[in-house]
């Protein structure tokens, strides 16, 4: 029996060089869910108990720069979440839990095993890691607006009833989506777990700059899991919850545009609602 909206439970993930998770919690929260937001030594200190997520529908790993990125973005972060709460993590995947990564949050969940989890069976533990978001072709750290074409045939939970194309703020300098082999790749993209891909003003995937502002092969700007419910991507919905958001809004507002109106949600609002509809379902 799946349960009201308002009964769907986020934990927000925050500390350690972490700095989105007021605009993180306020996209759940305007979804009508529950958010709860814990500082990552307060979880970590109970990593012996395997109850620590109980109760909870999604995990959301937000963006900022976790343990300054001083050696890789997110490496540090997940090291500490592999070895303190690794199977914990595994068993609320399998229990049937969603997870939300958000630059540094995705960033955290390619380098966890969590994204993509090829071939990885419930009961097994975390998968080793299969990916990697490395630095951008231009190096250096780039603050843009993108076009994110999304593939309706993904089984990404995150991103079912998005339009074709949607908009996005980006910023990030290490953001290029490589996989450990071609047969990853391969796989990955048969099996439609790249939902998000940066677009050319046609609409159409591209890896030319500023367009695809890091280099990404195929235009990959996200990643989910087999099951759909992890869904990790670079881009930020949390920087556009409102219209006001974006940089044209008056003038869009003034043209009419979609999207634009008084009582009109930014395009990233969209994806946490999708999210917690898919919690409501399922939990």
């Amino acid at each position: 029996m799946a349960t009201e909206t308002r009964d769907v439970r986020v934990l927000v993930l925050t500390g350690y060089g972490l700095n989105c998770e007021v605009e993180t919690a306020a996209g759940f929260s305007r979804s009508g869910a529950t958010v709860e937001s814990k500082h990552l030594h307060d979880v970590l200190e109970r990593g012996d108990d395997k109850e620590v997520l109980s109760g909870y529908h999604i995990l959301a790993f937000v963006g900022g720069f976790s343990f300054g990125d001083h050696i890789q973005s997110g490496r540090v972060y997940a090291n500490r979440l592999r070895f303190r709460l690794g199977e914990t993590l595994a068993r609320f995947v399998d229990d049937g839990g969603l997870a939300l990564g958000i630059c540094n949050g995705f960033q955290t969940l390619v380098c966890l095993g969590l994204l993509p989890a090829l071939g990885r069976k419930p009961g097994t533990g975390l998968a080793p890691q299969s990916a990697a978001l490395v630095h951008n072709d231009r190096l250096g750290y780039f603050d843009t607006w993108v076009n994110l074409r999304v593939d309706a045939k993904s089984p990404c939970l995150w991103t079912q009833g998005l339009p074709e194309t949607i908009e996005l703020p980006s910023r990030h300098g290490e953001g290029k989506l490589l996989f450990r082999d071609e047969d990853t790749r391969a796989m990955i993209i048969a099996q439609h777990l790249v939902p998000v891909r940066y677009a050319d003003a046609s609409g159409k995937p591209t890896e030319v700059w500023p367009a695809n502002p890091n280099g990404s092969p195929d235009g990959a700007a996200g990643l989910c899991d087999a099951t759909g419910r992890i869904f990790g991507l670079m881009p930020h919905p949390d920087a556009f919850l409102d219209p006001e958001n974006h940089p044209d809004w008056m003038l869009r507002r003034d043209a009419g545009k979609p999207g634009f109106g008084r009582n009109d949600a930014g395009m990233g609002q969209a994806i946490f609602d999708a999210g917690v509809r898919a919690a409501k379902q399922s939990a």
